[in-house]
């Protein structure tokens, strides 16, 4: 396995680096914060223009036909800067209709997707111990229409969204499910999210609905394991840039005629932060190597999203710690990456669920990558 980054890889990251930085000033995010749907229209639209957004969407539907390795460089990227958009909700619900929709599915939505002119969610996680693989929101079919019941928890952005990509139980086994969010049977109660996004917690009563794949559990799987990997590379960008923000202000913060960051405990938290993302990083890259290979996973895509949940809660804390008393101002930028790595680190089950599920996962027998 090589995980040195491609000239395409590079090039991404050099693009993406340049938006966000542009876009995403502390002081920018706080004016979006305070709008009504919080996210940054501007930077939605400066992604599509430059093709960052629709990058990893198929080409004959207006996407950039890139590969995994470029979406999650991306999403690392926005991740760093904390930018306020959804993009891996929005890319990730756009790939799975490219991937399993019908040609009419496909040429309504990912076109759209792409240049940003429509907005595509995915409703995963549910309320108590469902895992995300194994969900409660069931879908039946009767005479030839498909309808679904249950409870979506924290969808992302579902009040600006066109579609939800709705996973539900079905008799043969989980399936994915197109729902229009303002359907007879859809009902939305709008929440506010660690990262001050704005989320719903979205009830499905016998809402119409249109199949999304095969109805046998692969294709729910195939966008969690993505969906995890996404999550996971936000994360990696998340303690990427707290770090950076905590050496700089230790850099320039002096103490006793010295500057912070030559006290042997400081150096001590920050080497620890540097550890776990180097252990985040290479999990996450070898996942994302397998997948893009075709390769089977086996455990590497739960093992990359438990280094993101559990050092990526580390690594946000020993940045916030280390700030002192400043760390604890919620004006201070240092604090937003502390919300994200929150949020992210219990999106789609936190370490504990993904610690079981990696248990399972050996105890029936699944290969571990080493």
């Amino acid at each position: 396995m090589d995980f040195t980054f491609g000239e395409e890889q590079e090039a991404v990251r050099g693009l993406a680096a340049d938006v966000f930085a542009a876009k995403s000033r502390p002081e920018r995010i706080t004016e979006i914060e305070s709008t009504a749907d919080r996210i940054d229209r501007e930077l939605w639209r400066e992604l599509a223009t430059t093709g960052l957004l629709g990058l990893a969407l198929p080409e004959n539907l207006g996407g950039g036909g890139a590969g995994l390795a470029e979406l999650y460089v991306l999403l690392e990227e926005q991740g760093r800067n904390v930018a306020p958009v959804p993009l891996w909700p929005h890319v990730l619900g756009a790939l799975a209709i490219a991937e399993f929709g019908t040609s009419a599915q496909r040429d309504a939505l990912v076109p759209a997707a792409a240049d940003g002119s429509g907005i595509v969610t995915v409703a995963l996680e549910e309320f108590g111990p469902h895992a995300p693989c194994e969900p409660s929101t069931t879908a039946r079919e009767v005479d030839g229409r498909w309808h679904v019941h249950g409870v979506k928890a924290a969808v992302p952005v579902a009040h600006v969204a066109d579609r939800l990509v709705v996973s539900a139980a079905t008799d043969s086994g989980p399936a994915l499910f197109l729902v229009r969010p303002e359907s007879v049977g859809v009902t939305a109660q709008q929440a506010e999210s660690t990262t001050r996004e704005i989320c719903a917690n979205v009830t499905f009563d016998g809402a119409p609905a249109e199949p999304l794949g095969p109805a046998d559990g692969t294709a729910v799987r195939w966008l969690l394991d993505r969906a995890e990997l996404a999550v996971a590379a936000m994360q990696l960008g998340v303690g990427e840039g707290a770090v950076r923000q905590a050496v700089t202000y230790l850099n320039g913060r002096t103490q006793f005629g010295r500057p912070l960051a030559t006290f042997q405990a400081v150096t001590h938290q920050l080497a620890d932060c540097y550890i776990d993302l180097e252990a985040m990083r290479v999990t996450l890259w070898q996942a994302v190597w397998l997948l893009g290979s075709g390769e089977d996973p086996g455990t590497a895509v739960p093992v990359a999203k438990w280094w993101a949940t559990d050092g990526g809660q580390r690594v946000v804390h020993r940045t916030q710690h280390v700030h002192g008393g400043i760390g604890v101002d919620t004006d201070y930028p240092v604090h937003r990456h502390l919300l994200w790595g929150k949020q992210l680190a219990a999106t789609l089950g936190g370490a504990s669920s993904d610690l079981a599920r990696l248990g399972a996962q050996l105890a029936a027998g699944v290969e571990v990558v080493a």
